[in-house]
């Protein structure tokens, strides 16, 4: 089992930048990917980054150039930088992990607000 739980939502000003935490525990050695989905009112859940293990991240198009999304070496903790943020990225970011026998666990989510 492995649990997730993310930080660092908030409010900030378009152009601004925030950086979201995603602490997994539980069994971390069984996760092959983690990923930052997230989802506006009234619209589904998109992936916004994935990262896993031995592969290069991959990102939506609306967020190359600007989000960016890490990891420390344990995997314990996965992160998404955000800068030049647009109030198209106001939304709810969840982290995601996926382990290596495809089970799927995700976090309670953070609200992320870009005012104009």
């Amino acid at each position: 089992q492995v649990q997730l739980v993310e930080s660092g939502g908030g409010l900030v000003q378009a152009g601004g930048s925030l950086r979201l935490s995603c602490a997994a525990s539980g069994s971390i050695g069984n996760i092959y990917s983690m990923a930052w989905y997230r989802q506006a009112a009234g619209q589904p859940r998109e992936l916004v980054a994935r990262i896993s293990r031995g592969g290069s991240p991959n990102y939506a198009d609306s967020v190359k150039g600007r989000f960016t999304i890490s990891r420390d070496n344990a995997w314990n903790t996965v992160y998404l930088q955000m800068n030049n943020l647009e109030p198209e990225d106001k939304a709810v970011y969840y982290c995601n992990a996926v382990t290596w026998s495809a089970n799927v666990t995700w976090g309670q989510g953070t609200q992320i607000t870009v005012s104009k």
